[in-house]
């Protein structure tokens, strides 16, 4: 209402004050024109309120109402003009020719300048408190998404867009939204001299490259750096425009995200019966939850870790539209497994149960052949016995070429995998037995990563074993995706894997990590640092780097862009059953050096399966194996 007031007042004094200029003096109005002095409210008040402008939160107005502003008053001024030709008072003796114009650009001047003259009056509450808790923000980018970006942040009262900055040459010394746009070189000169507090990344050419190159750049200026996502996101409403995140290590892992084919993804899951092994592993339930959001007919979810199958339990239900099975036991018990694969029909096992942790299985190698090996075993011989129809096999860069038992243990298992997908198609059984094949995975259990966080949450050291390692990663999702195409892409009995982009070495992923928490690295050329960085020393079964593939000449592509596949090593089909025979006599020994020879003696460098070697073994041994 008292903008509506305002309007009427204002451009009564329009009118008024263009007849006092058209005339030169105090004009004073005769009755016919006083009345022509109220029509000018009296039409465009309707006008203006049809058109939105008494709906407009002042406080938020933003620039582009200008225009409709500027539309409402030509509308008001043309009906006002057309009232007065109707009267026949257009004229010396009534409203000179000039007053038209005058009063269309002093109603553009009054209602324009009222409106964000209110704005203004608002924003000035406090203004000095306000600028203070304001966070003084860049924006690294000048696109789209990073104008929305910043109009989006102009209302906000946490921060304060104060610069751009672009690597387009074009739009340097330029403004938008009245904010200067920098050359993407002076960003560290820009956080110094502006006081910058926060950097925002909204460029879309701003690859994992140039994001690792920005936390290099700004990790001694103790600026927060967080990331806008894709407007690819943005655009499938995946996110709001304002949406901002910390940037997080995934950002940095070397390579782009793969995305996933939802064709691939709902093919080997939709209205199936599915088994998932170490379903509650971090593996296991990242997996279960992807298999959820497919709509399956039934998911079973076998593990030995009670508390983290219940509470895997209880999140899965939430999903709703199939019954989600617990059963709670070990892949080494053989009656288990075959009562769970029969009982619930299972048509796809997805066999993420293993131990892991290559220092673990290292100090217990019974337990790591016994699970990983045995166990595979037991759980391959059943699925080929009943209805399975797919088998994927977890497996690990650590089985190309193994230093650790825990590689070898999967190397084994991969050819466990192969022997029984080649014994089905033998039997004449459409089956596919097929393993996939990836590296760390960041933020699962035993990975570096929450290590590095652990850490450095205690202030450090963040601890290395080697610092020329290098690692292949990929995040939770990428493994869980992956895992489940593998099935659709197999043709049986070969290896999967993800294309993982260039190998990451450990040490600048701890840089990156304490870059990223907001820290400096303490180091002989920066010793006032907050995190030091101390190798240890390698571990046995470690090696400096790991392959995917022991022949990538031999490695091609599938369907999806991103997945690889490697045929499996031909192997005899009687070989398996006798390595099995061998490495059970030396665990049934009881001596982890016998079972460390059997284990590694049958692999040979190239993966495939040696003649088998003489160990001595009791009679006592024997006889219990017979």
């Amino acid at each position: 209402m008292l903008l509506l007031l305002a309007d009427a007042v204002g451009l009564m004094c329009v009118i008024w004050l263009a007849f006092c200029y058209r005339f030169d003096r105090l004009f004073v109005p005769n009755f016919e024109q006083t009345l022509l002095i109220l029509a000018g409210p009296a039409i465009a008040i309707p006008i203006f309120a049809y058109m939105g402008l008494y709906r407009s939160v002042l406080r938020y107005l933003r620039e582009r109402a200008i225009w409709t502003m500027v539309q409402a008053t030509t509308f008001a001024t043309f009906a006002w003009v057309a009232l007065v030709f109707l009267t026949h008072s257009y004229g010396a003796e009534g409203i000179p020719r000039t007053i038209a114009v005058l009063y269309w650009a002093g109603s553009i001047v009054g209602v324009v300048g009222s409106r964000f003259g209110v704005k203004w009056i608002l924003g000035l509450a406090g203004p000095r408190t306000a600028e203070k808790i304001k966070k003084r923000v860049l924006i690294y980018g000048a696109g789209d998404a990073a104008v929305q970006l910043a109009e989006a942040l102009k209302t906000a009262a946490d921060r304060q867009v104060v610069a751009f900055a672009s690597e387009d040459s074009q739009l340097h010394g330029m403004d938008i939204w009245g904010i200067r746009v920098y050359p993407g070189d002076r960003l560290e000169e820009l956080v110094g001299r502006l006081d910058i507090e926060e950097v925002i990344i909204a460029s879309a050419t701003a690859g994992t490259r140039k994001r690792r190159e920005l936390v290099a750049r700004l990790g001694r200026h103790h600026v927060k750096i967080r990331i806008l996502p894709p407007i690819a996101d943005l655009a499938a409403g995946k996110y709001l425009v304002s949406y901002i995140r910390d940037i997080d290590i995934d950002d940095l892992l070397g390579r782009s995200p793969v995305p996933a084919d939802p064709r691939l993804m709902q093919s080997t899951i939709e209205g199936r019966t599915i088994l998932v092994t170490g379903a509650a592993g971090s593996i296991g339930s990242a997996l279960c939850r992807t298999i959820a959001g497919a709509n399956p007919a039934k998911l079973v979810a076998l593990d030995i870790n009670e508390l983290g199958l219940y509470e895997l339990e209880r999140e899965l239900r939430q999903y709703g539209g199939f019954p989600v099975v617990p059963v709670l036991g070990s892949i080494t018990d053989t009656d288990l497994v075959r009562w769970t694969l029969a009982t619930h029909d299972v048509q796809t096992v997805y066999h993420c149960a293993a131990y892991k942790h290559v220092s673990l299985v290292e100090q217990n190698q019974r337990e790591g052949v016994r699970n990983n090996v045995l166990g595979t075993a037991i759980l391959a011989a059943e699925a080929c016995a009943g209805d399975v129809e797919n088998f994927i096999l977890i497996s690990s860069d650590k089985a190309v070429r193994p230093t650790s038992v825990m590689g070898a243990t999967k190397r084994w298992a991969e050819l466990i995998v192969r022997y029984y997908g080649e014994k089905a198609k033998e039997a004449g059984k459409h089956r596919i037995f097929s393993c996939v094949r990836f590296g760390n995975v960041i933020g699962s259990s035993g990975s570096v990563v929450p290590l590095f966080k652990e850490q450095i949450a205690a202030g450090g050291p963040v601890t290395l074993t080697h610092d020329q390692m290098t690692r292949y990663f990929m995040s939770v999702r990428e493994a869980a995706e992956l895992i489940i195409q593998a099935g659709a892409l197999s043709y049986g009995g070969d290896i999967l894997t993800l294309d993982m982009g260039e190998p990451i070495r450990i040490r600048q992923l701890a840089e990156d990590m304490i870059m990223l928490a907001g820290l400096e690295v303490r180091s002989p050329e920066n010793p006032d640092g907050d995190i030091e960085i101390v190798t240890i020393g390698m571990r046995e079964g470690e090696k400096l780097s790991e392959e995917l593939f022991y022949d990538p000449s031999g490695v091609v592509a599938t369907r999806h862009p991103k997945i690889l596949r490697a045929s499996g090593h031909s192997i005899d089909a009687e070989q398996v059953p006798a390595m099995l025979s061998q490495l059970k006599a030396a665990l049934e020994q009881g001596e982890e050096a016998l079972l460390r020879q059997v284990l590694f003696t049958l692999l040979d460098s190239k993966g495939k399966v040696s003649p088998l070697p003489k160990v001595p073994v009791s009679a006592t041994t024997l006889r219990r194996i017979a």
